[in-house]
């Protein structure tokens, strides 16, 4: 599926009326030029630059070490290639500790080429959803495991297991809507949790772990093509460059996927 030309970019009020028309969006991270190119002109709507590099780029064993500056690098290797996908970023770990630091941050984000920001969590984020929101910074927020969290849960693990917890993701989901978030990741969460959020908002989910009932899908960069990130390999994660035969090949397969509602089947998501 190549991009063609008279294909308008994707921009945040388009993310919205892909929703209300039922189309599911396809993202993926990237992290350089090279790959972002091969995204953006095979069918991938959305691109995160994600704090995730810190494990499959620099070679952490979490989220936590990566910085601003190391994100506003890849962001602007990435969107200086850019036709069609809207570029997203992650604020790294405590670059939303309050509002103003999450503006600073934001800036230089957007300044570097991205469209929206990204920032974990709900409770005292929504005060910097709304701030950042206020300001016409594009927000996407994101729940369920949250990386940037992993000290606190005790590792990367499934999230929303009992009703306590699942209630109080449907109302952090309903919060941060509220608060002025244009999108919400849901990740590693069970498939009739997300698809109870999904159907209860008005603005797009993208589903990490999730199951297939989100309004889009997203999957580290590593992790689709089946390299070794040298941890373990979650159980939503499939290889797509096995049946892609190239790297091109494999986000087509990816998309398509995604669009058809192939992926996740069963073996990719948490009942």
């Amino acid at each position: 599926m190549s991009v063609h030309a008279d294909q308008k970019p994707w921009t945040v009020p388009a993310l919205a009326e892909a929703k209300r028309q039922g189309r599911r969006m396809a993202m993926l991270t990237a992290y350089d030029a090279g790959f972002a190119r091969v995204m953006d002109q095979n069918g991938i709507d959305l691109v995160l630059v994600g704090d995730s590099l810190g494990m499959v780029v620099q070679g952490h064993g979490s989220t936590l070490p990566v910085t601003v500056p190391d994100i506003a690098y890849h962001t602007a290797a990435v969107a200086r290639v850019l036709k069609q996908a809207l570029l997203v970023s992650d604020l790294p770990f405590q670059a939303d500790a309050t509002p103003e630091r999450a503006l600073d941050a934001s800036v230089a984000l957007l300044q570097a080429g991205a469209q929206m920001v990204k920032l974990e969590g709900a409770g005292h984020k929504l005060d910097v959803i709304r701030f950042l929101s206020e300001r016409d910074i594009p927000v996407c927020a994101h729940l369920g495991l949250t990386p940037q969290s992993v000290l606190k849960l005790g590792g990367f693990k499934l999230q929303g297991r009992d009703e306590q917890a699942a209630a109080r993701l449907r109302a952090d989901a309903l919060a941060v809507q509220e608060a002025g978030a244009s999108m919400l990741v849901l990740e590693c969460v069970p498939t009739p949790l997300a698809q109870q959020i999904t159907a209860s908002l008005g603005i797009p989910t993208i589903g990490i772990g999730a199951g297939p009932h989100c309004d889009g899908q997203v999957l580290v960069l590593h992790d689709f093509l089946g390299l070794d990130s040298g941890h373990r390999r979650p159980r939503f994660v499939k290889d797509f460059l096995a049946e892609g035969g190239s790297v091109a090949g494999a986000v087509r397969a990816y998309a398509e996927a995604v669009r058809d509602g192939s992926f996740p089947d069963a073996a990719h998501a948490y009942a």
